[in-house]
C-alpha cells in the first residue's frame, strides 16, 4: 500500500513547520538573554534546581510512585465498572507485560549502555548544557520531546508499513489507565523519547527532563483514563473559558479517547488525528485535531481479531494464525474499512459536524 500522495506532501509541509518549533524555544533564550537581560548563564555553569530540596521527592515519584498512582487510578476505575466490555485476562496480560518490562528490563538496559556509548562518541560534550536555567531548559525539551512524540505517533498512523507495530495499542475494546502503556515491544524498545532523555541527561539536562517525564506521564495518564475528569469544564458555563484553552494545550479524555475510537463517522471517533500525547497544540498547528467534547460510543478496532496477547506483543516475531488478521503471515497492513491515514478534507468535515 503506496502513501498518497497528498498526505506524503502535507508530511513533508508539516515536516518544515517543525523545524521551526524545534528550534523557536532556543532563539527566544537566546534572544532574551543579549536583549533583556544582563545574565549570561552559559558563563556560570552547573545551574541549580530552583526547588533543589524536593529533589528526591521527584526521583521518588518518577521511579515507584507513579507505578504507585497507576495502581491506585487502576483500581478506582475498576471497582467504579469504568472497563466497559473485552477487559479479559487476554488484554490484562497484555497491558501488564507491557507496563512492567520497560521498566524492569529495556528502561535499565538502555541507560546503562548508553551512558557508557555517549563518553566515546561524544567525549567532550558530559555536562556541557549543565548551564541552561532550569525553566528554559524545561521549556526546550518540553517542546523537543514532546513534538518528536507527536511524529512518531503520526508517523505510526499514517504511514501503513508503520501501523501494525502501533496496533495493539488501539485494540482495546475500552479506555482506562492500563491502555496507556499498551504496545508492541519493537514500540518500546525503539521509543525515540526513551534515548533521547538519556541522552539530554548525559549533556547536562537531567533535572528538566526528569520534571518533563513525570509531567508527560501523568497528562499521559489522565488522557487515557476512563475518569471523565475534564467533563466539569464542559458543563459548568463559568468554566468554559478555562476549558477552551485546556483543550487546546494539552490532551484531554474527551479529546485523546475520541482518537481510540472505532470509526470516524459518528462526528465523535477520530483515530485518524489527535495525536498529541502531552500537548494537543500540534495537532491544532498541523489542523490534525478535532474537538467536540464528547466521548465515542465505541473504542478499538473494526477489525480486532482478538489475537493473543504475545501475537500482538511479540510481532512479527510471533505472527496470528487467525483469518484476516493484520499480524498474520501476509495479512493486509491496514484492515479496518477506512485506511489509517488523515485526509484533510475529512478533518474539516468533523469540524463543521462538530460546531
Amino acid at each position: 500500500m503506496k502513501l498518497k500522495k497528498e498526505i506524503a506532501e502535507k508530511l513533508i509541509n508539516d515536516f518544515i513547520i517543525s523545524i521551526f518549533l524545534y528550534s523557536l524555544p532556543i532563539v527566544c533564550m537566546f534572544i532574551y538573554y543579549w536583549c533583556f537581560s544582563k545574565h549570561r548563564p552559559w558563563n556560570q555553569p552547573n545551574q541549580e534546581l530552583p526547588f533543589a530540596s524536593l529533589g528526591s521527592v521527584f526521583v521518588n515519584f518518577n521511579t515507584w510512585g507513579l507505578p504507585v498512582l497507576m495502581v491506585v487510578v487502576g483500581v478506582v476505575e475498576w471497582m467504579l465498572g469504568l472497563y466497559k466490555g473485552g477487559w479479559n485476562r487476554n488484554e490484562q496480560f497484555l497491558e501488564t507485560l507491557s507496563f512492567i518490562v520497560p521498566r524492569i528490563v529495556i528502561r535499565p538496559i538502555v541507560a546503562y549502555y548508553s551512558l557508557r556509548i555517549l563518553p566515546l562518541i561524544l567525549p567532550g560534550f558530559m555536562n556541557m548544557f549543565g548551564w541552561m536555567p532550569f525553566w528554559w531548559g524545561f521549556f526546550i525539551i518540553a517542546i523537543g520531546l514532546d513534538l518528536t512524540e507527536y511524529w512518531y505517533h503520526r508517523l505510526h498512523h499514517q504511514i501503513p508499513s508503520l501501523w501494525r507495530f502501533h496496533r495493539a495499542h488501539h485494540s482495546a475494546p475500552y479506555m482506562g489507565m492500563s491502555v496507556a502503556y499498551r504496545s508492541n515491544f519493537i514500540i518500546l524498545i525503539f521509543d525515540s523519547p526513551l534515548y533521547l532523555t538519556v541522552a539530554l541527561a548525559y549533556l547536562g539536562l537531567g533535572a528538566p527532563v526528569l520534571i518533563f517525564g513525570i509531567l508527560r506521564s501523568l497528562i499521559s495518564i489522565s488522557a487515557h483514563s476512563s475518569l471523565p475528569w475534564d467533563r466539569p469544564f464542559y458543563s459548568k458555563k463559568w468554566l468554559h473559558p478555562m476549558a477552551w484553552i485546556m483543550e487546546r494545550v494539552i490532551s484531554t479524555p474527551a479529546t485523546h479517547h475520541a482518537h481510540h475510537s472505532d470509526n470516524s463517522d459518528d462526528g465523535v471517533g477520530h483515530y485518524k488525528g489527535n495525536f498529541g500525547n502531552m500537548f494537543f497544540i500540534w495537532d491544532m498547528i498541523f489542523g490534525t485535531g478535532i474537538i467536540t467534547r464528547k466521548y465515542p460510543s465505541r473504542y478499538g478496532l473494526r477489525s480486532y481479531k482478538q489475537e493473543e496477547w504475545y501475537v500482538q506483543y511479540f510481532w512479527p516475531f510471533i505472527k496470528s494464525k487467525r483469518k484476516g488478521s493484520e499480524l498474520s503471515p501476509g495479512g493486509p497492513m491496514v484492515a479496518d474499512e477506512e485506511e489509517a491515514v488523515f485526509p484533510e478534507k475529512d478533518a474539516k468535515k468533523l469540524r463543521e459536524a462538530s460546531s
